[in-house]
């Protein structure tokens, strides 16, 4: 599943709020059952155009990848979970909304890991071509 989201109207303490997208970063993984495979990186970016200043951040989960993009001064931010495991997009939206409190959002959700036919065979598909954790002797595979 892939989880898009667009999110107006936000705190500008908030989403300039390093700490707090790092905090996010760090603990959503755990919440939504997931797991986490490195501590999360984020930076405050300053570009060519003062208003679109923020924070970025990301955290590799072994299902993928959270990502999140901020711009204070717009009330904006955009936030992405990447993951061949399901998860609870409603609950995921609600925290969202509460962590960065936007008023608005925009959201897209999308399936992925459809070549798999159960969640055993997707884990293991993604452990093999994503991670490289399991060989293909490991999966039973006589190649």
């Amino acid at each position: 599943m892939h989880l898009i989201v667009d999110g107006y109207g936000g705190s500008r303490e908030k989403l300039m709020d390093e700490d707090l997208v790092h905090s996010f970063l760090d603990q959503y993984p755990d919440v939504i059952g997931m797991t986490k495979i490195m501590l999360p990186q984020t930076y405050t970016y300053h570009g060519k155009t003062p208003e679109d200043w923020g924070v970025s951040g990301f955290v590799l989960i072994a299902e993928s990848h959270i990502s999140i993009h901020t711009f204070p001064d717009k009330g904006y931010m955009n936030l992405d979970i990447f993951s061949c495991k399901e998860f609870d997009s409603s609950t995921s939206l609600d925290d969202i909304r509460s962590t960065f409190s936007l008023s608005d959002l925009k959201v897209w959700t999308l399936e992925r890991g459809l070549e798999y036919s159960n969640e055993k065979e997707a884990y293991k598909g993604m452990m093999t071509e994503r991670v490289g954790l399991i060989t293909g002797a490991e999966m039973g595979d006589a190649r």
